[in-house]
């Protein structure tokens, strides 16, 4: 069960106990900072908890999420494998917009959290690529996950995913096993996250005891660039559509409704009926809606994507640590794996950052920074989120050359599914050989 699944049965939502607790550990920061640094050690605690899970919890998301991407890319063919090297490209372009602006505006400046200087790695005069690249394959794995290195741990884990994909039934026993780690450690990742209004006042009243306002105004900046770059997002999906021959703000308003939804509730998941609907309504067959519109939730979190690259970048600053070609590539290929294996973790964008952070060096304690302020900037990104796979659904179409129900067809599989009968199918039959 997901932390907003659980929130609901909250009197006051997760969310909004985070904002709470950086509120009150602003003041208690600026009003008695005596107090407000002997608060640490319950942030402390939290902290070494995230470390706790996150390599398995790494582990088992990116072997199973790998092993479900090359199980479905054979299962449905050409418009899955379509759609999956989109996905992939569609997130190397969002980390890159988020580095980039990141590099452009520095957002994280502001904050400098120079009691973190410490920790911060030097730049090296020059570059040793190949160590660079053969410390990524661990000669053992069970080291690999006692480091502070994810990357070790994500290659075995991609690599394994892959194995299991490529060797049919056999896999599924230990499939099994991993799934069912994994829920141990979804649970476990629900606890943990629901202390998380305490630790941030702690660790929020230490920061301001020290720091003082700077950590305010860098907050600002970083939510003012974060829309910034989801309005890059978007005006490139628009370009994207123009491109194909499809006209933008007619897709806009014809997915309003979804968009809308996801920007208020910030979860993805609720809007999937409806999103599904509106796709059906516009001409998208049934069975490419059914194939694609699952996998780009779970693959596919442009804004989420760039929001996961800039929070890096914004706390790597605050923090002094040097962003040099080496740990540019380590957030590229970490923030990759990353969003692919957090998609359904319970505060899935808070963990894929502090997987990033391990690997760069930025102390974990950093996610408090950004936790606080999470809710305003996940209804942007779960918006851009919903549109972004809009799109990706009239690519995959016009690659895979697939033409668009008629709206006799579509009007006729709806009503049938609103009369409660047997579903009309909008395109499994017509075109099911096709696809596969």
């Amino acid at each position: 069960m997901s932390s907003r699944t659980a929130s609901k049965k909250r009197l006051i939502p997760l969310p909004v106990q985070m904002l709470i607790g950086l509120a009150l550990g602003i003041g208690c920061g600026m009003v008695a900072p005596a107090l407000a640094t002997k608060l640490m050690p319950v942030g402390t605690a939290f902290v070494q908890a995230v470390k706790m899970i996150v390599v398995p919890l790494v582990f088992t998301a990116i072997t199973l999420g790998i092993y479900q991407m090359g199980h479905n890319a054979r299962a449905l063919g050409r418009v899955s494998a379509i759609s999956l090297i989109y996905f992939f490209i569609a997130t190397l372009v969002s980390i890159v917009i988020g580095l980039g602006l990141n590099a452009i505006f520095h957002p994280g400046l502001g904050a400098n959290l120079a009691a973190a200087h410490a920790s911060a790695k030097p730049i090296a005069a020059s570059v040793d690529w190949t160590k660079f690249f053969l410390e990524m394959i661990p000669s053992n794995i069970f080291a690999a996950m006692s480091g502070s290195n994810l990357l070790p741990v994500l290659v075995f884990a991609v690599l394994l995913g892959l194995a299991l994909s490529s060797i049919g039934e056999r896999a599924k026993p230990l499939v099994g096993v991993l799934d069912a780690l994994m829920g141990a450690v979804f649970k476990l990742t629900d606890w943990i996250i629901s202390l998380s209004p305490l630790a941030i006042f702690a660790i929020i009243s230490w920061l301001f005891a020290t720091q003082g306002v700077g950590t305010i105004l860098a907050l600002v900046k970083l939510v003012g660039t974060m829309y910034l770059g989801l309005g890059v997002l978007l005006v490139l999906f628009w370009i994207l559509l123009k491109a194909i021959g499809e006209k933008p703000l007619e897709t806009t308003r014809s997915i309003g409704e979804p968009v809308i939804l996801a920007f208020a509730t910030r979860s993805s998941e609720a809007t999937l009926p409806l999103h599904m609907e509106k796709l059906i309504a516009m001409g998208v067959p049934k069975a490419i809606a059914s194939v694609v519109l699952p996998l780009g939730y779970a693959f596919n979190r442009d804004g989420s994507i760039m929001y996961f690259a800039l929070a890096v970048g914004f706390l790597a600053d605050a923090y002094h640590v040097p962003l040099d070609m080496p740990t540019l590539l380590s957030i590229v290929l970490v923030t990759t794996l990353a969003s692919k294996g957090s998609a359904n973790v319970p505060s899935g964008g808070l963990v894929a950052i502090a997987m990033v952070l391990t690997t760069i060096g930025v102390p974990i304690e950093a996610l408090a920074i950004i936790a606080g302020v999470d809710a305003f900037l996940d209804m942007g990104r779960t918006a851009i989120n919903v549109f972004s796979n809009t799109v990706a659904i009239k690519l995959v179409m016009k690659l895979a050359g697939i033409p668009y129900e008629s709206p006799e067809a579509v009007q006729a599989a709806l009503a049938a599914e609103s009369a409660g009968g047997t579903p009309v199918s909008t395109g499994s039959h017509a075109h099911g050989q096709e696809f596969a």
